[in-house]
């Protein structure tokens, strides 16, 4: 059941996340606008896209090896995570946004159709005593502080 699907939002440019080789873990991101991050500063890439999965599962954000050693880029949040209940929620419709940092010394320009990250989904477990019983309702920090 795990697929991606572009958001309403989407534009002529967003692509939906695909995997280089029949062997990688990770499926790439891609960026569907143009943007500029300079150094020592973050910026927020909405991919238009989401992501739909068992309850089980989460999508694990990572930054693209190319990015972090080429281009001196890092995930400003270290990994993202995105939930199964992320999908479809009220406040966004479960549009997957990565959060770059640019630790470099120039500008960093990210083009449409540019790879800017890599997600992999996992299987997560819970504890026999779970007691969770909350419904998300938004998006990013919206399970509380």
């Amino acid at each position: 059941m795990r697929r991606f699907e572009k958001c309403s939002c989407a534009n002529e440019n967003t692509k939906l996340p695909v995997r280089s080789t029949n062997h990688s873990a990770g499926y790439d991101f891609y960026s569907p606008v143009p943007v500029a991050i300079g150094p020592g500063n973050s910026g927020m890439i909405k991919t238009n896209v989401k992501a739909k999965m068992e309850p089980d599962d989460v999508l694990m954000i990572f930054p693209r090896s190319s990015m972090g050693i080429k281009k001196h880029v890092m995930l400003s949040n270290s990994v993202g995570i995105i939930d199964s209940d992320f999908y479809n929620n009220a406040e966004n419709e479960g549009n997957i946004v990565i959060a770059l940092h640019n630790y470099g010394d120039r500008i960093l320009e990210i083009n449409p159709g540019d790879k800017i990250a890599q997600g992999i989904f996992v299987k997560f477990g819970v504890t026999d005593d779970d007691k969770a019983n909350g419904t998300r309702t938004g998006g990013i920090g919206s399970t509380g502080k």
